[in-house]
């Protein structure tokens, strides 16, 4: 492996995304996709998208949306948000190479991960997800469908709820042509069902929502941020891989992941936790200080809801 090149890719990478910024309506305006792909090392690659919650003009294309070029096929990470959006990729993919799909893998129930499901299935590609992540899509693809219905308008045009046609529970042999691929569920972190895509001849993380960097971590109610701490450093950092495609932002490494994944989910609980021993309520909870996070995008949509979730997480632990 050519490793001095792949780290100056991935250095320019990184460089680029100084120029990411949720403020970009969108960067790739010949394509429904927010982003043209580009190649993060050799046969892997990812539509970018927007850092910044889903709107009309990036129709809902705020996550990455990424492809492996095996050799004997094409394996897909996310459906995508909506049909348009994986008719889009499926095009990208065959402007680069004539190998066909043969998987996709959604990263967790949310609608932008699998709303693009009935395109893949009508392709005759199978869809897998984690059986966690495929009960949380059946509970919310209805509304998840109104919403892209409501701020894509056309663009949701052909979106069809469809539940994913493989399942598992911890692991996943995806391996296929020269890559060998490893679907993993690494234990309870951002969403149910997270799944984390694992090349590890190569060293590459496809790391979905367990891992971000260039926006705000969303903390739902539900999460268990001392079960997301507790599986990144149990089971996601000793993976130690070189290279990470976070589920939302550029390609980068675990240091920076590190830095605004995990470091930022124990930063808001001892900021929850020195409240909580003050005796103050969620009422002032929500202001507790976050400005080491402020550049980060939706930063404005998340921090103040992040800690009134983590108030009530920690409120009874």
């Amino acid at each position: 492996m050519a490793r001095p090149i792949l780290l100056t890719l991935t250095a320019a990478l990184w460089a680029g995304s100084a120029l990411a910024s949720e403020d970009i309506a969108d960067k790739y305006p010949q394509s429904v996709l927010y982003n043209k792909p580009v190649e993060v090392i050799p046969n892997v690659w990812s539509s970018i998208g927007a850092t910044a919650p889903p709107t009309y003009e990036n129709a809902g294309h705020n996550n990455n949306l990424s492809f492996i070029i095996t050799g004997d096929g094409v394996v897909v990470v996310n459906s995508g948000a909506s049909y348009k959006l994986a008719e889009a990729l499926h095009a990208e993919i065959r402007a680069r190479t004539d190998q066909p799909v043969k998987l996709v893998i959604a990263e967790n129930g949310q609608g932008h991960a699998m709303l693009g499901n009935n395109y893949w299935i009508e392709q005759g590609v199978p869809v897998l997800a984690h059986v966690d992540a495929a009960h949380e899509y059946e509970r919310e693809a209805g509304q998840g469908l109104q919403a892209l219905q409501n701020y894509a308008q056309e663009n949701a045009e052909g979106t069809v709820p469809m539940a994913p046609t493989l399942t598992f529970e911890d692991s996943y042999d995806a391996s296929l042509g020269d890559f060998r691929i490893e679907v993993l569920h690494l234990g309870p972190a951002h969403s149910p069902g997270d799944t984390q895509v694992w090349l590890p001849e190569q060293s590459l993380m496809i790391a979905g929502d367990i891992a971000f960097q260039e926006r705000m971590p969303p903390i739902f109610e539900g999460t268990c941020t001392s079960c997301w701490i507790e599986t990144w450093e149990t089971a996601f950092e000793p993976l130690n891989p070189t290279y990470v495609i976070p589920g939302h932002g550029h390609p980068t490494n675990l240091a920076q992941v590190r830095r605004f994944t995990r470091d930022y989910l124990v930063y808001l609980r001892e900021k929850i936790g020195e409240h909580l021993d003050e005796g103050r309520d969620l009422s002032t909870a929500y202001y507790v200080d976050q400005s080491p996070y402020t550049h980060l995008d939706t930063f404005e949509e998340l921090a103040t809801k992040n800690a009134g979730v983590v108030f009530s997480e920690m409120e009874w632990e």
